[in-house]
């Protein structure tokens, strides 16, 4: 199952057409990103890169800080349907420190493979970034497991503090050298930092 076709429920009662458009349109902002990266992507661009008009993209996105949203929401989509299941080790059938370290693992894989996107979208949210609808799930997801691990805790402080760490220049800046294991296992440290007493 890839991680387009699990896009949240937003694909899910489409005409055929229409998801066809959408695949094309996040794939094609995709890789103007990585190619030209977020200063060179205008929703023109995109719309001539993924073969349909500019009105299809601004109809179905809004603007580039909703195209950049839905991309996000799209690569994260496996993410936020396993930690929903029962499978180990992201879903409800293993201990929460298990799941709390393979749910920080999975987004640093989802930051090394979309680093550029991560960065574009927070650049476009601005001040808007903590209210993201992926960035929200991520945080409920996280408070939910640190309350389990460390009552007592303040877990909205803390959900906030591990997901800082994924902020997109300061990831660009810690795995310039392309060090990404040194940068998991500092994730993990920290957490294990924050929730070691509730071990």
């Amino acid at each position: 199952m890839s991680e387009a076709t699990t896009a949240h429920s937003a694909g899910r009662g489409e005409r055929a057409d229409a998801a066809r458009n959408r695949r094309a349109i996040l794939r094609a902002t995709e890789e103007l990103l990585a190619e030209c990266g977020a200063e060179h992507v205008s929703l023109d661009r995109v719309a001539a890169a993924a073969g349909v008009g500019k009105g299809t993209v601004f109809r179905r996105f809004g603007s580039r800080t909703g195209l950049f949203r839905a991309l996000l929401a799209d690569r994260a989509a496996q993410l936020a349907e396993a930690i929903h299941e029962e499978a180990a080790p992201l879903g409800t059938a293993a201990p929460p420190g298990e799941r709390l370290s393979a749910f920080l693992d999975t987004l640093a894989g989802i930051a090394e493979r979309h680093l550029s996107l991560i960065a574009a979208h927070e650049r476009a949210c601005g001040d808007g970034k903590l209210d993201d609808p992926t960035y929200r799930g991520w945080h409920a997801h996280l408070c939910e497991l640190l309350r389990e691990l460390r009552p007592g805790l303040d877990a909205e402080f803390a959900a906030h503090l591990l997901l800082a760490a994924f902020d997109g220049e300061l990831v660009r800046r810690l795995t310039a050298d392309g060090d990404w294991t040194r940068f998991r296992q500092s994730v993990r440290d920290l957490a294990d930092l924050l929730v070691g007493q509730g071990k």
